[in-house]
């Protein structure tokens, strides 16, 4: 049995306004009308659930498009999956880099952080840009702290 825009919105938590312009961009599809309001197919709460799991992990809307073929049917490219799994990883190294180098200001015994060797060196890694360029690198530690 169809679900009208505001079923649909409601069992998927997506706005209608979302719902629209997924329809827009040929992420999902309408059935028909109502009156005024659209109607889908119940299998579009799945797709739904596909694109939400897809922007979860940091997929584009295009990126999603392309896993669905002209059917609707998912087709999942695994090489993309996986780029996507080392594009995370680089992200949480970064963010773990962050994190320790944050623990370590707060629980420096130098009286200053600008009297901290190991935060200058944060601070100059910053200045230059290195930090961003390395943003898939694994930085050098010691005792959980950045060197």
């Amino acid at each position: 049995m169809p679900l009208d825009i505001a079923e649909v919105a409601k069992r998927s938590g997506v706005p209608a306004s979302t719902l629209r312009y997924y329809e827009e961009r040929g992420l999902i599809e309408s059935i028909g009308r109502r009156g005024l309001r659209r109607t889908f197919e119940p299998a579009v709460l799945e797709r739904l659930a596909l694109i939400a799991l897809g922007r979860q992990a940091g997929f584009a809307l295009d990126e999603i498009a392309a896993m669905f073929d002209p059917r609707g049917m998912a087709v999942i490219d695994r090489d993309m999956l996986a780029a996507k799994a080392e594009e995370i990883d680089a992200l949480i190294r970064r963010l773990s880099a962050m994190r320790d180098g944050l623990r370590h200001a707060a629980a420096c015994p130098a009286p200053s952080h600008m009297e901290c060797p190991t935060f200058r060196r944060i601070v100059k890694a910053a200045a230059s840009g290195a930090l961003a360029r390395r943003a898939g690198a694994v930085p050098a530690t010691r005792s959980g702290m950045i060197m």
